[in-house]
């Protein structure tokens, strides 16, 4: 099959054959609390399983550093690319990972010790905090491959190499479940169990990255063909694990400076991701504080299962924005207009299809999906059905506004892109969620979000319309 590369024409076809494995990976990559919550809904117990939902926000604010740097780095190493500047590509992908190491010991570090204050103040019990502290730290101990997992990801696409990163996605998520399976069913580690064999994970989709790109590539121009072949001798005993061993992308890590202005341009442009993260994970703790409030323990397990099975529709619209940013960002670094335009109306289409189809799965198949977390608890069971149906008729419009977050963020527009998601995230949805309720009680916080979406995509459209001009790409 011929290779993809940046520079190509995009059909339907072929933007969909780029798009998926980045759709793919981000699926597996959402496998890491959907595991865990399965095993510690169905074998440790319902305290526990609260306790892990609890704790899965500020988990996932805290790796946000991986979603900025990812999306706003990759932005200028393809925009870079696009203006055939290789070498300084390359200075500024190493630089950004090496940036995102020395951030998330230092976070991971801080967590660690304050992780008791932290589970209290986002709502920890008595019953609740020592699952809480737990779990935490010990995925505290993963935090930084995590980031780096997250941020790669986003590299990988640009490096015409997004297969690999579904592999390694693909690899964290197997033993993800093996290890889940083995720690919780067998051992009987309990939420401790969920918390280590999502850390092996995760460590494991962060390392081996660093593997690959810290070999320089071996199929540029710059080695002979006997060079060439003697190195692919030298890889072939390592069997199907040789392509960790072999980059042949258009990146590798190596020497770089300290680039101030880059790692700025990085976090402004790259602040929409970090501010989606932050955002989604104080809008889940005010709706867990909501929901306690209104149906107890019930009610932060029922939202914790309709996070899980939204996780899986979201990572298609988030597949689809990180695997097609990179494209975008190149074909504007190269100035390639028409290029813009075909890529802007055929995302549309695509994202208008899916929104359609995901809404139409979630309704038909809500029973079953919700049954494999809470079937053993009637009364949990139905209140999360009912809940996650209301929240699913916000599948047809949210493809937009993250896809739209992503293309001014792939423009180099952050500003533009940390609004979208700053209003879409957070302004909108804290708003509704507080106001909501007063009249529509427990369904006020399910339909909160859908109400958020439709005032978000006003604003996507409007800044969609007002900057095409000055991107061309309508």
């Amino acid at each position: 099959m011929m290779r993809i590369q940046l520079s190509d024409h995009f059909s339907y076809k072929r933007l969909l054959r780029f798009t998926i494995p980045s759709i793919i990976m981000m699926v597996c990559t959402s496998v890491y609390s959907i595991i865990d919550g399965l095993f510690v809904s169905n074998y440790v117990g319902t305290v526990p399983f609260a306790a892990l939902n609890l704790m899965i926000p500020p988990l996932m604010g805290l790796s946000t550093i991986g979603f900025m740097f990812g999306a706003g780095g990759s932005a200028l190493v393809a925009i870079k690319l696009g203006e055939g500047d290789h070498e300084k590509a390359n200075e500024y992908f190493s630089l950004l990972i090496y940036t995102i190491i020395a951030v998330g010991l230092v976070i991971a570090i801080t967590a660690i010790i304050f992780m008791r204050p932290i589970a209290y103040a986002i709502g920890a019990n008595e019953d609740m905090i020592e699952y809480c502290v737990v779990y935490g730290r010990i995925l505290c101990v993963s935090l930084t491959t995590y980031m780096l997992q997250i941020a790669f990801q986003s590299f990988f696409i640009v490096a015409e190499k997004p297969e690999l990163s579904l592999r390694i996605s693909l690899i964290s998520g197997i033993l993800n479940v093996i290890f889940d399976f083995l720690f919780i069913v067998v051992f009987r580690w309990g939420l401790a169990g969920a918390g280590i064999a999502t850390a092996i994970g995760e460590i494991t989709g962060g390392v081996i990255p660093i593997l690959y790109f810290s070999r320089k590539n071996t199929a540029g121009g710059n080695l002979d063909s006997s060079s060439r072949e003697g190195k692919e001798q030298a890889l072939k005993g390592y069997g199907i694990f040789r392509w960790v061993l072999k980059n042949d992308s258009l990146l590798y890590l190596r020497k770089t400076k300290f680039y101030r202005p880059v790692i700025w341009k990085t976090c402004t442009n790259g602040s929409s991701e970090l501010m989606t993260n932050i955002s989604s994970s104080l809008v889940n703790i005010l709706y867990n504080y909501q929901l306690m409030r209104m149906a107890g323990e019930n009610g932060v397990a029922a939202y914790g299962v309709v996070m899980y099975v939204t996780f899986i529709f979201a990572a298609v619209n988030i597949g689809y924005s990180i695997g097609s940013a990179p494209v975008v960002s190149y074909h504007y670094g190269a100035g390639s207009h028409d290029e813009l335009k075909n890529l802007f109306r055929k995302s549309l289409v695509l994202i208008g299809c899916a929104g359609m189809i995901m809404v139409t799965l979630a309704e038909l198949f809500a029973y079953p999906m919700i049954k494999i977390f809470v079937g053993y608890d009637p009364e949990l069971f139905a209140m999360t059905c009912h809940g996650f149906r209301l929240y699913a008729l916000s599948f047809l419009l949210n493809g937009f506004n993250i896809w739209g977050s992503g293309f001014f963020t792939a423009l180099g527009d952050g500003g533009i892109s940390a609004m979208i998601s700053f209003l879409r995230t957070l302004v909108f949805q804290v708003s509704v969620v507080l106001v909501l309720p007063v009249f529509l009680k427990l369904d006020g916080i399910w339909l909160a979000v859908v109400v958020a979406e439709i005032l978000a995509l006003c604003v996507t459209a409007s800044f969609m319309a007002g900057k095409r001009k000055k991107y061309h790409y309508a």
